[in-house]
């Protein structure tokens, strides 16, 4: 019996390393034998089989590798690759895909690589962070929560968001604005892609019962690499807008704007910057000339700065500021509303 249950316990131990045999040297002349399951933003994530707790290493600080597993890698030409990758004896990297074509390129040109299978939750990223504060004047309260989740397939994306804002205060209305979205990118050679966008609306400052946009556009990146990426967008969208009653007190009275549609076209440029130690640097520009309103202009403006202390492992620290800039409000002297939220967060 006792010799049956060795012959079971050195089974299980050669599969469970055989299942684990990806192989890092790091710079400092370090082994790490394990589980490699992504390098995203110049950050690659292994799980060492004597760990519980996934390590983050610095992309630049590995010498080499070997990864056996098959990965979805993503170069900063917008080639698209799905195989394998190891480490050359001239410091370059060699990738294989499925049908046994060869790639042999720079470290530095991988922009994104995760270990993928045919799962669902394999190829599913969310996060999701609350912020709350409390001030005694007027017992003023803000509550702000904000929700991602997105997939990735071969050659597209969904990726769908909702974020919300409550302010209350003693004697005056309560405060709210509401916005989320739907976005389907499908990716194109050389780094171009297009794109379904389906985005909702609703604030208080600006009388926005609900704002819904449809965009059919193309984008491309003009940077693209581990460090950081830059791109510009643009396509046509179709505006709709209801609106909420604007109450005059003093005669007692009510005025409701009526309903608008519109069609625009749009040009935005995004900016990511996450080589800047643990910070992550999000900046995004959207302006909506209107092509069924002469001289109606529109546009959406968002910076975010997220900290995440590898201590923390996948919890983060956010701050944000969002702007909407229209210059024909339903309400006049309301054309921008703007907020400035932070929170504690995670992410899968």
């Amino acid at each position: 019996m006792k010799r049956v249950l060795l012959l079971l316990a050195g089974l299980f131990i050669s599969v469970a390393l055989s299942a684990q045999n990806d192989t890092l040297i790091l710079t400092n002349g370090d082994i790490i034998v394990g589980d490699l399951k992504s390098m995203e933003k110049g950050v690659l994530v292994i799980e060492p089989p004597y760990s519980d707790s996934d390590f983050k290493i610095e992309w630049e600080g590995v010498k080499s590798l070997k990864a056996t597993q098959r990965y979805l890698i993503r170069l900063s030409s917008g080639e698209r690759i799905n195989g394998t990758m190891k480490s050359t004896g001239d410091g370059q990297l060699m990738l294989i895909d499925e049908d046994g074509k060869k790639w042999i390129i720079d470290p530095n040109e991988v922009v994104y690589a995760n270990s993928i299978n045919d799962s669902f939750l394999s190829r599913l990223s969310a996060n999701v962070d609350l912020g709350y504060s409390l001030t005694k004047a007027n017992n003023q309260q803000q509550l702000n929560a904000n929700f991602r989740i997105g997939y990735l397939a071969d050659l597209w994306s969904l990726n769908m968001y909702y974020n919300s804002l409550l302010t209350k205060q003693d004697d005056i209305e309560d405060i709210q604005r509401n916005d989320g979205g739907l976005e389907y990118r499908y990716f194109l050679p050389a780094d171009w892609y297009l794109s379904a966008n389906l985005t909702f609306l609703s604030n208080t400052e600006q009388s926005l019962a609900l704002r819904t946009t449809g965009k059919l556009g193309a984008g491309h990146y003009v940077i693209h690499s581990n460090a950081s990426y830059w791109g510009f967008s643009g396509g046509l969208a179709f505006n709709s807008e209801n609106f909420s009653p604007i109450l005059f007190p003093d005669a007692d009275s009510s005025y409701t704007t009526p309903n608008r549609n519109s069609l625009e076209s749009y040009l935005g440029t995004e900016l990511n910057l996450y080589d800047i130690g643990d910070l992550n640097l999000l900046t995004n520009l959207i302006v909506y000339p209107s092509l069924t309103e002469s001289g109606r202009v529109r546009a959406d403006f968002k910076f975010d700065a997220k900290y995440s202390d590898f201590l923390l492992d996948d919890f983060y620290i956010r701050a944000g500021f969002t702007l909407n800039y229209d210059n024909r409000p339903a309400e006049v002297g309301r054309e921008t509303d703007y907020i400035f939220t932070t929170g504690f967060g995670w992410e899968w």
